[in-house]
């Protein structure tokens, strides 16, 4: 039976229960044909779906490759893509997916049940050094593959070319998410190996687009896939990256119509010059979002492996200060979970800001002359501005903070290297959902299996007692135990923070975009929960 039709995803539950809208409506009907042009300051980093994971490529990695689910344009509603149909067997434990007929990789092979096997073991084994690995747990086989004990997962079947069958060791409320994530694109063996580690470099795929030219430091072009299976999309022919584009001369270029999105967003310095001029009506898109932005304590380097360290250093910055900064587009975050998403504790306060308490726990913990550290931070603005703010908050309770301020890829590369930052702002590359549903700040930034090399769990973290509870509230049963699947996982982020307090929360930041009046659609799609940019929905107004 085609479940796609009858079983709600949890993503789609959550927007119905108006936590994020489940359907927007297009502006006008969309019209095919045309080209578009975004900016950005950094360089991409990777087009590889297994290891890319960061606002900034994970639109274009999301356009070049196909999953077997994905979201409707502008919505968090789940729906086919690769697959035409799934079942699922009654205790919750095995996913049997029907492949679309007649779907081939831009190198002209057909897509096979096989490739979808290959392509998820590719994310979990620890030689891709991917930070997916940990969405994928519940499969069968998942943990012998992160342990280096199995090279293929035996919870994942190809039937024949067209069926592929998922086993899980549990039930798991996610899965279906999981499957749309950039981790579980589908690519092919041969072009991986081809590729000789360099597939991100020259990735093939089977989505909306393909990638015609990446001139490193100038700009990445991306042509509409003539063979894409999903009828009528994309809309646009190609859209081309500008990199190395200053954010406050986008603006220029986007003023002047020679920008269609300003990809680094509006400099707080310019947002409100911006919002009172009418020459920008219609260009600004601001809305709230399910995002995080946070200070990382690496809990594997001294002296932040002792938790009255991190928990005095929570207390020592002010929140209130860096959000005026930003000229106020964020409120102060008192935890891990946005305000949006559900299992987020309104009764939760955190860590006052209290630099007297904050040396006496310092104290107690044998730094009463404090230490010296190192801070990273992306080099685009506001975020140096920001981490200056946080290096003053720490030398006011004795803590000498070098600031280390480089590219997002670098940013990256170093909070995921073992013992390389001991602190990092993840201002720029704050925590985004993967999808509305509180475990995805929980999986790929603080658990067990993302405290790995290349993982986004910064902190390296790693509470087993902590991973067990997560793992029980994800086999909860959804909408049956909804409610006290979120309390579960409200307890789960409370107890992180108070106890081990890996994190500083700082503030959750609004999606602030500058785009062109030609350009098309909803604003939303933009900005919505499961991506930044949804390449294929946008079309521009000839």
């Amino acid at each position: 039976m085609n479940k796609f039709a009858k079983q709600i995803s949890l993503a789609a539950l959550l927007a119905a229960s108006a936590l994020v809208p489940a359907r927007l409506a297009f502006a006008d009907t969309p019209t095919n044909g045309g080209d578009i042009i975004v900016t950005y300051k950094d360089d991409i980093a990777t087009l590889d779906p297994a290891i890319g994971y960061d606002w900034q490529n994970w639109s274009m990695i999301n356009a070049l490759f196909s999953r077997l689910v994905d979201y409707k344009p502008g919505t968090t509603e789940l729906g086919p893509s690769l697959a035409d149909s799934y079942d699922v067997s009654d205790d919750g434990k095995v996913y049997t997916f029907k492949l679309h007929p007649g779907v081939k990789f831009t190198n002209g092979r057909a897509v096979t049940a096989a490739d979808v096997k290959w392509s998820i073991e590719r994310a979990v084994n620890p030689k891709t050094q991917g930070p997916g690995a940990g969405f994928f747990h519940s499969i069968v086989g998942a943990d012998k593959m992160t342990a280096g004990t199995a090279d293929t997962m035996e919870g994942i079947t190809a039937i024949d070319d067209h069926t592929v069958k998922f086993t899980l060791s549990q039930p798991d409320a996610t899965f279906l998410n999981v499957l749309a994530l950039n981790f579980a694109s589908v690519v092919p063996k041969e072009a991986v190996e081809a590729a000789g580690g360099d597939f991100g470099k020259h990735p093939v795929g089977s989505g909306a687009f393909t990638l015609k030219e990446w001139t490193i430091g100038q700009r990445l072009v991306f042509v509409k896939n003539p063979d894409y299976f999903i009828k009528d999309r994309p809309h646009v022919d190609s859209f081309t990256i500008e990199v190395g584009q200053e954010p406050l001369v986008a603006l220029l270029r986007l003023q002047k119509g020679e920008v269609d999105i300003a990809g680094d967003g509006i400099p707080p310095a310019k947002y409100l010059e911006m919002k009172k001029s009418p020459e920008f009506e219609g260009m600004i898109v601001d809305r709230q979002q399910l995002e995080t932005s946070y200070v990382t304590l690496n809990t594997q380097v001294k002296p932040f492996d002792n938790a009255k360290v991190r928990q005095a250093v929570n207390m020592a910055i002010n929140k209130d200060r860096i959000v005026r900064i930003i000229n106020g587009r964020a409120t102060p975050a008192s935890q891990v979970l946005p305000p949006l998403m559900p299992g987020y504790d309104q009764n939760y306060k955190g860590y006052a800001y209290d630099p007297e308490k904050a040396k006496a726990l310092l104290a107690e913990a044998g730094l009463k002359d404090g230490f010296s550290t190192q801070i990273y931070t992306s080099n685009t603005d506001p975020q140096p501005r920001i981490t200056q703010a946080i290096q003053q908050d720490l030398a006011a309770i004795g803590v000498k903070a070098e600031i280390k301020a480089v590219a997002n890829p670098n940013v990256i590369a170093a909070g995921g290297t073992q013992g390389q930052a001991p602190m990092v702002w993840s201002g720029g590359l704050g925590w985004i959902a993967d999808f509305p549903d509180p475990s995805d700040f929980y999986g790929p930034i603080l658990g067990c299996g993302s405290a790995v090399a290349g993982g986004w769990n910064w902190s390296w973290y790693c509470n087993k007692d902590i991973d067990a509870r997560a793992q029980a509230a994800d086999a909860m049963p959804v909408p049956a135990k909804a409610e006290e699947r979120n309390k579960a996982w409200a307890q789960i982020f409370t107890d992180i923070q108070t106890n081990d307090a890996p994190w500083i929360p700082v503030f959750n930041e609004r999606r602030v975009v500058a785009k062109s009046k030609r350009m098309g659609g909803p604003d939303e799609i933009y900005i919505d929960p499961t991506r930044v940019i949804d390449y294929e929905a946008i079309y521009v107004n000839k």
